[in-house]
């Protein structure tokens, strides 16, 4: 039988993961706002991870599809500050805000950019400067509707400020 772990995860949701055979870690992260991460890694490190950011109904297609019992979690048992929701959202390769800074960011009304995670290494309330690469975990809190324009930007460039020096003919090489 396949060893599922379970981790709380205050103000985010919950985790459910397993190893398989080949060595993947598969995870699906469970969060307060209603979507599902599905996250698979080979090893230990997040480096070459791939997360898929799933809707209610999309993560309840997956979960029939598979033929798996789903497991129902109150997320309001959770332990959780009252009217603050926090979320994260991991970077991968093809996001807007890959190798750019992270003031480059919209400020999204009433949320806070609270940390940047990097392998096993967060930084609390990260400088305009620090630049974002593929693998990070942006970690922000703030209303619901906020937090998700904030990862619309990152992900998809919606607001995104262009700096002087990332300007195309404006190259620091030139």
């Amino acid at each position: 039988m396949v060893e599922v772990r379970r981790v709380t995860l205050p103000g985010i949701g919950v985790m459910h993961s397993f190893a398989t055979v080949d060595g993947v870690e598969l995870a699906v992260v469970a969060h307060r706002t209603g979507s599902s991460d599905l996250v698979a890694r080979h090893g230990r490190g997040d480096r070459h991870a791939v997360t898929l950011r799933l809707d209610e109904d999309e993560a309840r297609t997956l979960a029939e599809l598979l033929g798996g019992t789903r497991v129902v979690e109150s997320i309001a048992e959770l332990d959780d500050l009252p009217g603050l929701p926090i979320d994260w959202f991991a970077i991968d390769e093809h996001d807007a805000i890959v190798d750019r800074p992270i003031g480059v960011v919209p400020a999204v009304d009433g949320v806070a950019l609270v940390a940047l995670v990097r392998g096993d290494h967060a930084h609390p309330s990260p400088n305009g400067d620090f630049v974002v690469r593929a693998g990070d975990t942006i970690v922000a809190a703030g209303p619901a509707q906020g937090i998700d324009a904030l990862f619309r930007a990152v992900r998809h460039g919606d607001g995104l400020a262009v700096r002087p020096a990332e300007r195309p003919d404006e190259s620091p090489d030139a």
